[in-house]
């Protein structure tokens, strides 16, 4: 047997849909490796002791926001707690670390989406995101409800939603297998009715343009390469454990599904790691 080694530092694979099946390439130095293709092989990943900075480059011991240097993680508009909290926006108060990086990432149209992953979920994205966003949280299917003008906006219109349902994937639930099927179009009229009154007060404070739903758009379905699933989900720690090798059984969200274990690719962006596989 032949062996094809490609080392280099690693970044958030990059997907797309091929129908409806999500089709990974991992970024491994200067190359693209596919990795569809790489299911049902044996592959070792070996970390190498580098880890570079994903912004800036710079070396660092330590890797913080999946991927980001100590110094970046404090500066970066990016790496600010309005990210993952996007009502928590400040960008309206003068206070954004970045209002350049803002104006293009935050005062634009953002998505507010149904996602089936490890069950129905509210959640967020740039309009350019869709349907990247998807396939990186493993979802299944997924529908957008409304079209808004800011991030700001779209995360208090999230904030509205996840008191009736959850805003949140586990991962572990989601690496097991597929969940239950659900009629996200249903769903989506159900909470319509529910959230009627506090998404027309946000309609009047920022106007009604700002907020608009969306009803028709068909729900996006989802496939995944994924031979076989984990009973049980154990995830590698490369920090502790330099070392993974086993048979590729599958690929889903940012993870890569061995039959020793899984790991998030995207957790360890900015790692120098050798790929080892048949070739």
């Amino acid at each position: 047997m032949s062996e094809r080694v490609i080392a280099g530092a690693v970044a958030k694979m990059k997907t797309h849909l091929d129908g409806d099946l999500a089709t990974y390439s991992m970024p491994i130095g200067d190359q693209l490796v596919p990795m569809n293709a790489l299911i049902g092989k044996t592959l070792t990943l070996d970390f190498q002791g580098k880890i570079n900075c994903v912004h800036c480059g710079r070396l660092t011991k330590k890797s913080f926001n999946q991927g980001y240097c100590y110094p970046c993680f404090q500066r970066l508009a990016q790496c600010d707690i309005c990210i993952v909290s996007p009502e928590k926006c400040h960008y309206a108060a003068g206070t954004c670390r970045e209002p350049e990086w803002g104006e293009s990432h935050c005062m634009i149209d953002h998505v507010v989406y149904l996602a089936n992953s490890s069950g129905v979920k509210v959640g967020i994205t740039r309009g350019t995101q869709v349907p990247t966003r998807w396939i990186d949280q493993g979802a299944v299917s997924a529908l957008p409800i409304f079209r808004v003008s800011t991030r700001l906006q779209s995360g208090l219109v999230e904030t509205l939603y996840k008191n009736h349902v959850a805003d949140k994937t586990s991962w572990q639930a989601m690496l097991k297998g597929s969940p239950d099927s659900v009629d996200l179009a249903a769903r989506r009229d159900a909470l319509a009715v529910e959230c009627a009154d506090d998404i027309a007060a946000l309609q009047q404070r920022f106007g009604l343009q700002a907020i608009q739903p969306i009803t028709d758009i068909p729900v996006q379905h989802i496939e995944y390469p994924v031979s076989e699933y984990p009973l049980k989900v154990k995830s590698f720690n490369l920090d502790k454990v330099p070392n993974i090798e086993g048979t590729l059984m599958g690929i889903k969200g940012q993870y890569l599904i061995f039959d020793t274990g899984v790991i998030n690719i995207r957790k360890y962006a900015g790692y120098h790691l050798a790929l080892s596989s048949e070739s």
